[in-house]
């Protein structure tokens, strides 16, 4: 029979995997101040399992506004698209930064609905990542 990791080591294998920021929108732990969410990339509800190959990190607001959801529309085309997929999907083939640097601009179709899907400018985070640039401390390095 298999064990399974204790919560604090699946956290931590997660965290320096993901080096310790948000799978989607890049932000680190450290900048938030706040421990990031382990997060369901395909829910449970979905048949998604608790394994590292289906969990990242997430910070509260792109943990939030995903909740279950897996697909979106791309607002440039109204398509329906699946969101983006972490461990799956490469982030600089789906985003960039605007000349700012504080903002997240979608590059693909799926890239855009996941922006939008999980209000990944939302004005509160768009301000923090002006003070992080102005700080140093943004956009991450890859």
């Amino acid at each position: 029979m298999t064990r399974m990791a204790s919560p604090a080591a699946l956290y931590r294998l997660i965290a320096e995997r993901d080096r310790y920021r948000c799978a989607y929108c890049l932000t680190t732990e450290e900048n938030c101040g706040l421990q990031m969410h382990v997060d369901h990339i395909m829910p449970e509800a979905a048949g998604g399992t608790s394994t590292a190959d289906n969990l990242c990190l997430a910070c509260f607001s792109c943990n939030v506004h995903q909740a279950a959801q897996q697909g979106g529309t791309d607002p440039v085309t109204g398509d329906a698209v699946s969101l983006f997929r972490p461990l799956r999907q490469k982030w600089t083939e789906h985003f960039a930064w605007d000349e700012s640097n504080a903002q997240i601009v979608g590059l693909t179709s799926c890239g855009r609905a996941t922006v939008v899907a999980l209000h990944m400018n939302n004005p509160a985070v768009v301000r923090a990542r002006r003070r992080w640039v102005a700080a140093g401390w943004h956009p991450p390095k890859e």
